[in-house]
C-alpha cells in the first residue's frame, strides 16, 4: 500500500513538472528596449530599460519564479542549479500581472531594485552595447529563450515579429502590447520607412508627370479634329446653306394654300382646260422648290383673253372675202388664257 502510495506521488510530480514545462514553453522574449529616455516610466517616473514577455499560447500561465539572466556562463551544463540561479534574476512573486492570460505581454524593468516593484529586477543592461538575454524556467536548468540584442540607439527597441526581430524606431516601439501595429503610422511615414531611398518616389513622380502630358495630348488632338469637322461643316454651309425645317414647313403651307385657289378656280371655271391648271401649279412647285420666285401676294390669278388665234378667217388665204360668223349662238372654242 505504501509502496502504491508512493508510485501515485512521484507520478503525480513529474506530471506537474511535465505540465508546467510545457505551459513555459510558451512565454517569450518579445521586445527589449536597452536605452530609456523617452519610452514608458516605471510607478516613481523613472525611465529604465525594460525586457517584454509574451504569453503565445491561449492558456493562462503565471511567470512568477521564472529566470532572466544576460551572463552567458549559465550555458555550462556543468554548472549546478544553485550555481546557476546566483547567476539569474528571478522574476518575483506578489503581483497579479505576472498571471499572463492568452496572448498577454508583460514588462519588466531591468537594472532596477526589486523594493521598488514586484516588475523590477536587479538584471543589469548595459545601454548602447550588445547584449544577450535569456529567459530560463522556475527550475533554473532549462532555457526557455534567448535573443541577442544588437547595439541600439537612444529609446530604440528590438522587437520580435513572428520568426523574424527587427529594430525598431523610437515612434515605433510598442510596450506591453503586439509589435508592428502602426495605428498611428500615417501613410506618408509608412511610404518614407518602406522607400528609405525615394527610388519609388521618384518613379511615381515621373509616371505623374507622363500621364498628364499624355492626356492634354489626347485633349488637344481630339479639339484640332472637332475644330477641323467645324471649320468644314461651317464651309459647306456657307456654300449650300441648309434650309431651316421652319422655313420649309411654311413654304410648303404657302404651296398648298396657292394650290388650293388654283385648283378652286379651275373648278369654277369648268369650259377651261384643267392641263392648263396642273403646267402651271407644276411651274409654281417648281418655283418654291428652287427658291427663286418672286415675293408675290400669295394668289396666282389667270384671266382669260382672247387672241383670235383660232379664227377661220385668220386660216385663209388674202384673196378670200373674210366670212365673219353670223352665227351668235354657236359654240366657241376656247382661247389659250392669258396668264398674270
Amino acid at each position: 500500500m505504501n509502496n502504491l502510495k508512493l508510485l501515485l506521488g512521484a507520478w503525480l510530480i513529474v506530471a506537474s513538472q511535465t505540465a508546467f514545462g510545457q505551459g513555459a514553453k510558451n512565454i517569450v522574449i518579445s521586445e527589449v528596449l536597452t536605452h530609456n529616455t523617452a519610452s514608458i516610466e516605471d510607478e516613481f517616473g523613472k525611465r529604465e530599460a525594460w525586457i517584454e514577455l509574451e504569453n503565445m499560447s491561449y492558456a493562462t500561465y503565471n511567470v512568477r519564479g521564472m529566470f532572466l539572466t544576460i551572463d552567458r556562463k549559465v550555458l555550462d551544463m556543468s554548472l549546478s542549479a544553485p550555481e546557476r540561479i546566483k547567476l539569474m534574476s528571478v522574476i518575483p512573486s506578489g503581483d497579479d500581472r505576472t498571471q499572463m492570460g492568452a496572448r498577454k505581454h508583460i514588462v519588466l524593468f531591468a537594472n532596477s531594485n526589486p523594493a521598488e516593484g514586484k516588475l523590477h529586477l536587479r538584471l543589469k543592461v548595459p545601454q548602447g552595447e550588445q547584449v544577450w538575454i535569456a529567459l530560463y524556467n522556475g527550475n533554473g536548468t532549462e532555457l526557455i529563450d534567448s535573443v541577442t540584442v544588437p547595439a541600439l540607439a537612444a529609446d530604440q527597441s528590438y522587437a520580435r515579429h513572428g520568426r523574424t526581430w527587427s529594430v525598431k524606431a523610437p515612434d515605433h516601439v510598442t510596450p506591453g502590447t503586439d509589435n508592428f501595429i502602426q495605428a498611428s503610422e500615417s501613410k506618408v511615414e509608412r511610404f518614407k520607412r518602406e522607400d528609405p531611398h525615394g527610388l519609388a518616389m521618384a518613379i511615381m513622380a515621373m509616371g505623374i508627370v507622363f500621364f498628364c502630358l499624355a492626356l492634354l495630348w489626347i485633349f488637344f488632338s481630339i479639339f484640332g479634329m472637332i475644330m477641323r469637322h467645324a471649320e468644314t461643316a461651317r464651309k459647306v454651309a456657307n456654300a449650300q446653306p441648309v434650309k431651316p425645317l421652319t422655313k420649309t414647313v411654311e413654304k410648303t403651307i404657302e404651296v398648298a394654300h396657292k394650290t388650293g385657289n388654283v385648283l378652286h378656280d379651275g373648278l369654277d371655271k369648268k369650259g377651261v382646260d384643267m392641263e392648263l391648271y396642273m403646267a402651271v401649279i407644276g411651274m409654281a412647285l417648281k418655283q418654291y422648290e428652287d427658291d427663286v420666285h418672286d415675293v408675290e401676294s400669295g394668289i396666282i390669278t389667270i384671266k382669260q383673253k382672247d387672241t383670235g388665234w383660232d379664227d377661220e378667217y385668220s386660216q385663209m388665204t388674202h384673196w378670200h372675202d373674210p366670212i365673219m360668223p353670223t352665227d351668235h349662238n354657236a359654240p366657241r372654242i376656247p382661247t389659250t388664257p392669258e396668264l398674270h
